[in-house]
């Protein structure tokens, strides 16, 4: 609706905007933010707004927030009077070329690179979160908001009233929410989202974690989405489920037609590959506790029935089939993420090789450590991601590795002391 910038000035004038957040994502998957005020949003979109950006990369003690227009939406959670909007913006160096630790961009460029060669995505996302009280002195508890289970309605569920709130919020800032539930935790809860392009898909992940937190803390909980927050109960996923069309043709068929060569092809290029990139969709030591745990997958394989399983065909009557890889936790950045997984499955259909696709079957990776040194030795995470990322990257997990190589417990608590930032 308001996509040049001279509309949006005059939107901004016109509803009372006083605050203007400029947020980006940096190559950990966290969502960081700068606010200006209106007077200088004219000179955003011409010239970018410089940031001391030498706390995320020391090379590039200097960046510029560019705002992308399209992606504007009011934060319904901030009074209605001087209202606070947010653009997604993309990174660029102080001489105005892309900056290479950028995933958006990167994620936005491999896109484009598909583009040209026919293909088109969509991809949705399922993502579990728990709540859990408060202390007197507010800060978080071990203690779950409620003891409901799959499903359940409430008085069993008493989440359903704020995740009701996290939807509606979702809606008003343009995301596109489809569902929610209680999951099988106690105070454990999903939403999931609709399709969308790969890059509005990551925005909206990223911003949905801020969403969720937001709206949990005014209604005196804390939401975290660390992979196994509490043991001996489910941990809490990032479903990613994934289409793809080939000159505008399904490349999984139509149901309940049998899967299409290519699209064999490009689940065997995830199976083969999902080992190197786990690292990436499973970046903290406490991610390998929710491996087989419930539904949770503990090895790579493919299904179309088994719901256990990493890579599983989904499909109903009428609906275009789609992949679901089910491994990932929201931990990750999505723009990494999505695009490894892309490249995975583009590799296996330009290879062509469809032979095992049904039949593969090889462990995850037991811990982070594991999963690093596959990462690391890895070419096709080399021609895939970017070399800054990939070295921020690696230093933060050896950082990690350090810091907790004791924490075996998956029952060690919050996210507030361990993971900030999920």
């Amino acid at each position: 609706m308001n996509n040049t910038p001279k509309e949006i000035l005059r939107f901004v004038e016109e509803n009372d905007v006083k605050f203007i957040r400029l947020t980006f994502c940096d190559v950990f998957g966290n969502l960081k933010n700068i606010a200006v005020m209106p007077n200088e949003l004219e000179q955003a979109f011409s010239c970018g707004v410089p940031f001391d950006s030498a706390k995320f990369d020391k090379s590039a003690p200097e960046l510029l927030l560019i705002p992308d227009i399209a992606t504007l939406s009011t934060l319904p959670w901030r009074p209605k009077s001087g209202r606070v909007v947010r653009f997604f913006c993309n990174l660029k160096c102080p001489d105005g070329s892309d900056y290479s630790a950028d995933m958006r961009t990167d994620l936005t460029n491999y896109i484009n690179q598909l583009r040209l060669k026919g293909y088109s995505c969509e991809i949705s996302t399922r993502c579990e979160f728990y709540l859990f009280d408060l202390d007197e002195k507010g800060e978080p508890t071990k203690n779950p908001h409620d003891k409901g289970g799959y499903l359940d309605v409430a008085p069993l569920d008493k989440c359903e009233n704020i995740r009701r709130e996290i939807c509606l919020s979702l809606e008003e800032m343009g995301l596109n929410p489809k569902s929610s539930c209680h999951k099988h935790g106690p105070a454990q809860n999903e939403i999931d989202f609709r399709t969308n392009s790969p890059v509005n898909a990551a925005d909206d992940m990223v911003h949905y974690k801020t969403v969720v937190k937001s709206v949990a803390a005014q209604s005196g909980l804390f939401a975290s989405f660390m992979p196994m927050p509490l043991e001996n109960e489910h941990g809490s996923a990032l479903n990613i489920s994934l289409k793809l069309k080939k000159n505008g043709k399904d490349i999984f068929g139509t149901f309940p037609d049998a899967l299409t060569h290519e699209g064999k092809c490009f689940i065997s290029g995830i199976l083969r590959r999902i080992a190197e990139i786990t690292a990436f969709l499973n970046p903290t030591v406490n991610s390998y506790s929710r491996f087989g745990v419930g539904s949770a997958p503990k090895d790579i394989r493919f299904s179309d029935s088994d719901r256990s399983a990493l890579v599983r065909l989904s499909a109903a009557n009428g609906i275009s089939p789609k992949v679901d890889i089910r491994s990932a936790d929201a931990a990750c950045n999505p723009y990494i993420a999505f695009k490894l997984i892309l490249a995975a499955g583009i590799e296996g259909i330009a290879e062509g090789n469809a032979e095992n696709f049904s039949s593969f079957s090889q462990n995850l990776p037991e811990n982070l450590e594991t999963a690093l040194d596959i990462a690391r030795s890895s070419d096709f995470v080399r021609r895939n991601l970017p070399a800054k990322a990939a070295e921020l990257i690696f230093s933060r997990m050896d950082s990690q590795l350090q810091k907790f190589s004791n924490f075996n417990s998956p029952a060690a608590f919050s996210d507030k002391y361990y993971f900030p930032y999920i």
